[in-house]
């Protein structure tokens, strides 16, 4: 029953991760596609610039379908505790693109600060300023959309595309206020606007870096997690102390060893049936839970 409930579980998480990256790639693509037309009519760099901005986001969107699909893959021979850490790596892939990202509209615009040309005072025209805050608009929303996936269903993967949305967000937010600073005669505004997002892009980047990287070296559940575990444990009945607790994130999963006293002048079965209905509340209440080992000790006053 179990392993079904696993399944079931499994193909609702794909299923959702399916359809918001689908629904991702469409309107990247189309937003792209437009921002790039209204970059090259209006002559605005900043606005291509965004628009390749955009694109990027198309190859991220297929790097987290790839390996969220690779991460629910059952257990084999080879890899006996599964292959949830497969959704960390394209996490850290994606925080690679977002970094990689950041530094380039960093770089770019130290660039033009420092050595603005004619080419840098050409005004844009207001198409671009539309292009501009319909992107804000768009990717805001996909952010949010994104972000509350990624929640539901513990998504590391699904997380980080969410914030290359956020990240792009504020690259056409950098746009809109250089081609509006353009147009009031103040060129600059432009590249120092990218410098300032680049460093928010760089910093989002580091931490789903840092989060994906804990999740692959067995970090400890949160303060609160392990709390929540000790209630739940010390309320099963037969429970009279619980000598260790120790938990571990395998990916979007977490892992529990728990040390349970029980009476010492209990019968095996008897103690093995606490046992069992720790285990059994443990991952009826946490159902992050893939895997929960109970070990009893006789209790000691």
């Amino acid at each position: 029953m179990k392993q079904e409930n696993e399944k079931q579980e499994v193909s609702q998480k794909e299923r959702i991760v399916m359809r918001v990256s689908a629904n991702s790639l469409a309107g990247n693509v189309l937003l792209s596609a437009f921002k790039f037309a209204a970059g090259i009519l209006a002559h605005s760099g900043a606005m291509i610039s965004d628009a390749v901005h955009s694109a990027s986001d198309v190859f991220s969107t297929i790097v987290v379908m790839i390996g969220f699909h690779m991460s629910e893959k059952a257990s084999d021979e080879d890899h006996q505790y599964g292959h949830e850490r497969l959704e960390c790596v394209a996490a850290i892939l994606l925080a690679a693109v977002l970094c990689v990202t950041g530094i380039g509209i960093g770089i770019s615009g130290m660039g033009k600060i420092i050595g603005l040309g004619d080419s840098a005072l050409l005004i844009p025209g207001r198409l671009a300023l539309v292009a501009a805050a319909v992107s804000i608009i768009v990717k805001e929303g996909m952010y949010w959309y994104t972000r509350a996936a990624a929640k539901k269903i513990n998504s590391a993967a699904l997380m980080a595309d969410a914030w290359h949305h956020r990240s792009d967000a504020l690259s056409s937010i950098g746009s809109l206020v250089g081609i509006l600073g353009a147009q009031l005669g103040y060129p600059v505004c432009d590249p120092i606007a990218s410098v300032v997002i680049a460093v928010f892009v760089v910093k989002a980047a580091i931490d789903i870096f840092r989060d994906a990287v804990g999740k692959m070296t067995d970090r400890a559940c949160g303060k609160e997690t392990i709390e929540a575990i000790m209630d739940v444990v010390g309320d099963v009945e037969g429970v009279y102390g619980i000598d260790k607790l120790q938990t571990r994130l395998f990916g979007s999963k977490i892992y529990v060893d728990v040390e349970i006293a029980a009476d010492g002048q209990l019968m095996l079965i008897e103690a093995h049936k606490i046992a069992e209905n720790v285990h059994d509340e443990i991952e009826k209440n946490f159902g992050d839970v893939k895997h929960c080992m109970v070990h009893v000790n006789p209790y000691i006053e």
